[in-house]
């Protein structure tokens, strides 16, 4: 039976409260998780195309679209001729951190956690959500620019093509391993279908204020309020 701390903070598949000293790593899905938006979403509306995008993006999220590097490709194709300038301005005026992504963060890395940032966005905005939050280790895509416009396709990177769910998965295990500790000492939150094959291989799996498909999955459920609802469940 799911442990009900409110009608908007979930609990099911353990007996809360749960000590941060028993976790070393905590994973993070960015858009619409750690930051309020979709970037390829706000992107595309520089081009007149938010509205077809969008709409890719929740079909996507939702898990109606099982293969995401295809939804990914296809969104990115759409903003083919967006001028580089429009991800700054998303950035700058579009963009801000949900709440309590900050407090959250800073408390798990004051019990001496390590931060992963696992994105099917882009680097553009993950760097700068790293160094906005202290985040030590981050997987994204990588928009190809010529003449100072998105080109419509994304840069092959070292690791492979494009972070999708397998890539997230990858990077967590990738990253566990790197720090000699076990997948369940990791946490992982996440708000789309493209963050349950992570969110199955950590110890601890979060939804925040995600689609009815992550939120069934996961172990705890954040419906309301901020990132740092997580303290309610494991507690510092």
């Amino acid at each position: 039976m799911p442990h009900e701390f409110s009608p908007d903070l979930l609990v099911q598949g353990f007996t809360p409260p749960l000590r941060l000293d028993a976790f070393k790593l905590i994973a993070f899905d960015m858009d619409s998780t750690l930051i309020n938006i979709e970037c390829i979403d706000e992107v595309a509306d520089a081009a007149g195309r938010k509205a077809e995008v969008s709409a890719i993006t929740e079909a996507a999220m939702r898990g109606e679209i099982t293969d995401f590097k295809d939804s990914l490709r296809r969104r990115v194709q759409l903003l083919q001729g967006v001028p580089e300038t429009a991800l700054s301005e998303v950035f700058e005026h579009r963009l801000r951190l949900n709440p309590g992504a900050k407090h959250l963060i800073d408390t798990c890395k004051a019990h001496g956690m390590n931060v992963l940032l696992v994105s099917g966005g882009f680097t553009f905005f993950a760097d700068r959500v790293c160094s906005l939050l202290n985040i030590d280790f981050a997987r994204s895509n990588v928009l190809e620019i010529m003449d100072g416009h998105l080109t419509g396709k994304l840069v092959d990177q070292a690791w492979g093509d494009i972070c999708d769910g397998a890539e997230k998965r990858k990077m967590l295990l990738q990253t566990c391993t790197q720090l000699g500790i076990d997948p369940q000492q990791a946490i992982a939150m996440g708000d789309g279908a493209n963050d349950l094959l992570m969110m199955g291989a950590a110890g601890l799996s979060v939804a925040y204020q995600a689609k009815p498909k992550v939120r069934e999955q996961a172990m705890v459920a954040i419906n309301a309020g901020g990132l740092d609802r997580l303290l309610e469940v494991v507690q510092a």
